[in-house]
């Protein structure tokens, strides 16, 4: 993503709120001076609270705690809500906080998306917001002359991290997978969540499983119960202790160990924390939309939705496949290829995906994808030999023997003896997908 640059920087007063956007990709194309909302928070200090957390999360790198410099959230309007999303340095927390119609008054909600100013002095106002304030929000270049800066406001150039995107398109298709598994209320939240070890821990690993009386983390799995890989990770949820409502927790539907999530309910809002399956491992290097890119189709078929959508909150894919006169599976493979592009994401709450804008790059796929690089290359070269349930496939330097099995595919590789099919296919089966047309 290029570089974009805020025209002010965002100010907060005893009154009023304003935050400052960079140019923003909306239906009308990319505005310079957007403003996405003005009006009033009904829930000062939620709102408050919510965004400092996102501040935290996105300077913390939970797998070797050091100093990082923080970057600002991308921020989509969608007309009925506000998703600001972040990840952490490390890559391996996702979190979004929901700016939700009960938490906004007196205003209208546009449409778009960008990136919002949060520095180092706006996040340490935000943190001093009582909950009685009369907080006016304005999320945009244009706000109150009270909160507007004077000539002496800079401009302070923006640049999302390449892996941001990668990771964002990544942890649409991780977090497609995730269900609820259980939701607790208010009191028991709020002691597990003063549970949490400080973001600075490691090491503490557990399924989190639902009791009478709330969470308890056991070493062994249960029914609905969800594993973690460094419970350090969630302690972000801390800033938002007196503001939990409820918390459900997700994880995948078969009850095995992988990703998982965390959401908690605060007045007017919700934020989300989403989890690799290791602590060591981001969203950006996982490889889950590899097969879904591999469709030979696919790249045109995206191109078909990107005119289609518009900024919807949830993504109906009965109906974008008709407009799109595709099959809902072709649908759901061309919204993985956005998906990589950063421009799709997914909602666990209403399982369904949203659209979020970036700018466009058609070589994002394949830049971003080494691994598919290869395997059509493979392709190409007639590299493929199939004998069956059997493939025999030669790439520049060696050979290997690719398997079906009841579930997936086996390959002989270092790469599947080393990850299995956990970070995504090795290119040898991605090769095999191709030429047998199987991708998905």
């Amino acid at each position: 993503m290029s570089a974009r640059g805020y025209a002010t920087e965002s100010e907060a007063t005893d009154t009023s709120l304003s935050l400052a956007l960079a140019p923003a990709l909306t239906p009308d194309g990319l505005t310079a001076s957007p403003s996405f909302f003005h009006g009033f928070a009904t829930e000062p200090r939620a709102v408050a609270q919510g965004l400092v957390t996102l501040a935290d999360i996105t300077a913390t790198r939970y797998f070797q705690p050091t100093p990082t410099t923080m970057r600002d959230p991308v921020l989509t309007a969608h007309g009925d809500r506000l998703r600001a999303e972040v990840f952490s340095a490390d890559n391996s927390v996702y979190a979004r906080l929901d700016l939700l119609p009960s938490g906004l008054d007196g205003g209208e909600i546009s449409y778009g998306t960008t990136n919002v100013d949060i520095g180092t002095t706006m996040r340490r106002t935000l943190a001093a917001i009582t909950r009685n304030e009369l907080l006016h929000l304005d999320v945009g270049a244009d706000g109150l002359t009270a909160s507007t800066p004077d000539a002496s406001a800079v401009e302070r150039p923006v640049t999302m991290p390449d892996r941001w995107v990668r990771a964002l398109g990544n942890a649409a298709e991780l977090h497609a997978s995730l269900v609820p598994r259980f939701t607790i209320a208010a009191a028991p939240a709020r002691a597990f969540v003063a549970s949490l070890p400080p973001a600075t821990g490691s090491g503490r690993d557990g399924w989190l499983t639902p009791t009478p009386t709330g969470i308890r983390v056991s070493p062994r799995a249960s029914p609905d119960a969800v594993h973690v890989s460094g419970l350090h990770r969630l302690s972000g949820l801390k800033r938002l202790l007196t503001q939990l409502q409820s918390l459900t927790v997700y994880g995948p539907a078969d009850g095995s160990a992988g990703g998982a999530a965390v959401e908690v309910e605060i007045p007017g809002a919700r934020l989300l924390i989403a989890l690799t399956e290791n602590a060591t491992r981001g969203y950006s290097g996982e490889g889950a939309l590899l097969a879904s890119l591999a469709s030979s189709d696919v790249l045109d078929n995206a191109a078909i939705l990107s005119a289609l959508l518009s900024f919807d909150p949830h993504i109906d894919i009965g109906r974008l496949a008709a407009d799109a006169a595709l099959t809902p599976a072709d649908t759901r493979e061309a919204l993985a290829v956005l998906a990589a592009s950063g421009r799709v994401g997914w909602d666990m709450r209403e399982q369904a995906f949203f659209h979020r804008e970036l700018p466009d790059d058609p070589d994002r796929v394949d830049g971003d994808n080494p691994r598919l690089v290869r395997a059509r290359r493979i392709v190409d070269a007639a590299g493929v030999r199939s004998d069956g349930d059997t493939w025999t496939v030669e790439a520049a330097t060696s050979t290997h023997v690719v398997r079906a099995t009841s579930a997936d595919f086996s390959c002989t590789c270092v790469w599947y003896a080393r990850h299995g099919s956990g970070r995504g296919p090795c290119a040898h089966v991605l090769a095999v997908m191709i030429a047998e047309g199987t991708a998905r």
